[in-house]
């Protein structure tokens, strides 16, 4: 329960020779209690400081000198007329709570293009510095123009949602600084604030908070160009509607529809939940003239970026206090707020799903609606989630009335004016701006910051699609062999976009141009399942607009079959060096698939994996052990298919063979089994049979070696010429291989070569 209740007034007067006395005035207002009964968030109270800048003799410069404060987190500089500019360079800078560290020196920007119809001040942009006790602030004229009168220090302290003993719990302010002896400052400090309290009315996420009898919009104010300077200041977006100052809402008029969308509402952080004290705006909200909104105005709050998530809601209560209470708006101009987290703030009351009339963009108010981004992007661009808010905000905001947000939108300017540019316009002219423009477009200020504007292409097109960036990352099967994927029937597709996931329906796997697939906007894979054959697989992305873009197709080959053998493994005894335990065989086989053959990989007795084309590998094998050969084929899509063979190789030595003529037997380790035969005599020879499908004769080489024939099964086969330049033992010089395993005899005849007679020999081996 909130209960009426009373502050004192307190003035403190400042050391003589400074800018003047700081003055500070209690109201009555209300107790928050930080939330309802229901558990709601209730109004979180603000207080304000103001004190007055010293004018210099020729009213060209202001300053305040350093100097302590209550805390404070956000401040702007005033003046006197809101008709009025600061033509000069104002600069702040602050001293962080509870240390002796200052800050830079931060600069405000004096002519915000951003006013209120019946504004009891005018002001720069207010800036949030965070927790700070003490402050000093510089105005540099520009051209030697006169200063605003009545220019001061406003200081505000947002509050922290909690009551405590040393906070007042209502909004403890109107204080007014030190009038200027040249000026006086209506609506400051002479008037008694009236003890207004309004119902707390929760806003809701899916409904209008809109009130049932809206304020009559005000017209445009009607001022000369504000890029003009002259000797005086000069008139500014701020000038007040002398016809109706302080509007009251009509009874009759009625709150406009709140059309639906083609774009999904984002989440909205409601008044109620970012803690607005509605007691001091107690005005009824005014709409668009027309009841449409053409175009949306993007901002930024021009202030400090280094606020943390958690003090978002703190840093647009303190807009909120310097709109309504310094500045004497009728509430927060700007209809929405983003914060670099990415949160969305209700800006102006008034139902977050109406048109309603804003104050933040000078001559455009009455057909747009302003989104600011909290903080300065000047040289740095908003965060990712920011602009993506931005974008979902105002796609939903212009899907409402039809307007793309890619597209062009022709406004009737309110008055003359000159944008950032230099592009200038009358009063009433027809102005073609984008659907999502920057302020500066249609005022002469640098907002939203060079690198926030340099950023708008992309928050138009994120926000009306279609879906950027669009790429297909990679098809998974089996195997991607260039610009082809193998599979036996499953993928997992994978792609990216630019275009953040908040602004995309849906994606689909198209399958030779049909869906057969479909992954919520966030998903960056997705699995299906194909037929046999060869396909054309592409994803499509489907933004929020219904707008569609597609990658380049992927081609991918489905196949169930296994590739075969078309030659099953074998064995043969190859030409080299015998051993016990390797004697040397070549491996032969021939795979084949119908679409891609992978690789061929022998697993048993030892691993090792051949490329598709090869057809052959040599190898050992142990003589007496019998040596299973295992292999599988593999294609690129994954199916498999196995074969093997088994041999065992066997050594017979030439002590067994049958003998003609004359051999000596020689002893050495180097022969097999330490001996070997040896001949000169010309036709002396050495007979073995045996059963087995492939053979090798070994021999001992040298320089003297001779020649001998080889007869198999009685048919002379080969001369072969034992000579070798260097010294060789066991070597098998010569083979024979069959298609199967038989009995065969091999005989060896000493040829009696002149010269070099001698034939040496260590027997044969025969694979088994």
């Amino acid at each position: 329960m909130r209960t009426p209740r009373h502050f004192w007034k307190a003035s403190a007067v400042v050391a003589a020779g400074l800018s003047g006395a700081l003055v500070l005035q209690a109201v009555t207002g209300q107790e928050s209690t930080g939330s309802h009964a229901d558990g709601t968030p209730g109004p979180v109270t603000s207080k304000a400081e103001t004190t007055a800048l010293r004018i210099s003799a020729d009213g060209t410069s202001a300053s305040l000198g350093k100097r302590d404060t209550a805390p404070f987190s956000m401040l702007g500089v005033t003046w006197a007329d809101p008709s009025s500019r600061v033509g000069g360079t104002v600069e702040v800078r602050t001293r962080a709570a509870g240390t002796q560290t200052w800050s830079r020196w931060l600069t405000l920007d004096g002519d915000s293009g951003q006013g209120e119809n019946g504004a009891a001040r005018g002001g720069t942009e207010p800036a949030w510095v965070g927790p700070s006790d003490g402050v000093e602030v510089r105005i540099d004229g520009k051209n030697s123009a006169r200063l605003p009168k009545g220019l001061r220090l406003d200081m505000v302290d947002p509050g922290s949602g909690e009551v405590t003993g040393l906070e007042p719990a209502a909004y403890a302010v109107e204080e007014t600084g030190v009038p200027d002896p040249s000026a006086t400052e209506p609506g400051t400090g002479t008037e008694p604030q009236p003890d207004t309290t309004v119902p707390e009315t929760p806003a809701s996420e899916t409904a209008s908070s809109a009130p049932s009898s809206p304020e009559p919009s005000a017209p445009e104010p009607s001022t000369p160009d504000p890029s003009v300077t002259g000797p005086t200041a000069t008139v500014s977006p701020s000038a007040p509607d002398t016809s109706s100052p302080t509007a009251s809402p009509s009874p009759s008029a009625s709150v406009p529809p709140a059309p639906p969308s083609t774009a999904p509402r984002p989440s909205i952080t409601s008044r109620a939940a970012w803690g607005a004290d509605e007691s001091i705006s107690p005005e009824e909200p005014g709409y668009l003239p027309g009841e449409k909104i053409k175009a949306v105005v993007v901002h930024h709050t021009a202030e400090s970026n280094d606020y943390t998530c958690d003090q978002g809601p703190a840093v647009v209560r303190g807009i909120y206090a310097y709109h309504v209470k310094q500045l004497g708006w009728k509430d927060l101009g700007y209809n929405f707020l983003v914060d670099k987290c990415g949160t969305v703030y209700e800006g102006r009351k008034g139902g977050v799903d109406r048109p309603v009339l804003g104050a933040h963009a000078y001559g455009f108010n009455s057909e747009t609606t302003g989104i600011s981004v909290l903080g300065t992007y000047t040289a740095t661009a908003p965060s990712t989630a920011a602009m993506t808010s931005v974008a979902r905000i105002a796609a939903w905001k212009l899907g409402q009335y039809g307007v793309d947000p890619t597209g062009t939108a022709t406004l009737t300017t309110g008055d003359s004016g000159r944008s950032y540019s230099g592009k200038t316009w009358a009063k009433g002219a027809q102005l073609a701006l984008p659907a999502i423009h920057g302020h500066r477009d249609g005022y002469n200020t640098q907002c939203p910051g060079d690198a926030f504007y340099d950023n708008l292409a992309t928050i138009r097109a994120w926000a009306g699609g279609p879906v950027s960036g669009l790429t297909l990352k990679s098809v998974t099967g089996s195997e991607t062999s260039g610009s082809t994927t193998y599979t036996k029937a499953g993928i997992t597709v994978n792609w990216s976009a630019a275009t953040p996931a908040a602004l995309i329906s849906k994606y689909d796997v198209l399958v030779d141009g049909k869906a057969v697939a479909t992954a919520a906007g966030t998903a960056t894979s997705a699995k299906a399942t194909l037929a046999a054959g060869t396909h054309q697989v592409a994803v499509r992305a489907v933004h929020q607009s219904g707008r569609t873009a597609t990658t380049a197709a992927a081609t991918v080959v489905a196949e169930t079959t296994a590739p075969t053998f078309a030659a099953k493994p074998n064995l043969a005894l190859r030409t080299g060096t015998v051993g016990t335990s390797a004697v040397p065989l070549t491996l032969k086989w021939k795979a084949t698939d119908g679409t891609a053959l992978r690789e061929v990989r022998l697993t048993a007795p030892t691993a090792k994996t051949y490329g598709p084309t090869v057809t052959s590998a040599n190898h050992t094998a142990a003589s007496g052990a019998a040596t299973t050969w295992s292999m599988t084929a593999h294609d690129r899509a994954g199916n498999t298919a196995t074969a093997s063979v088994a041999g065992t190789p066997l050594i017979l030595q030439e002590s067994s063979a049958a003998k003609s003529g004359t051999w000596t037997t020689k002893s050495s380790s180097s022969y097999l089994g330490g001996k070997s035969y040896t001949s000169s005599s010309k036709n002396a020879s050495l007979s073995w049979t045996f059963t087995g499908r492939s053979v090798a004769w070994v021999v001992s080489r040298a320089t003297t070696s001779g020649q001998a024939h080889i007869y198999v099964d009685g048919t002379k086969a080969a001369t072969v010429d034992l000579k070798s330049s260097t010294t060789k033992y066991r070597d098998a010089i010569w083979t024979k291989t069959w298609s199967s395993s038989a009995k065969h005899t091999i005989k060896i005849v000493v040829a009696g070569t002149s010269g070099r007679p001698a034939v040496t020999t260590d027997g044969i081996v025969h694979l088994k």
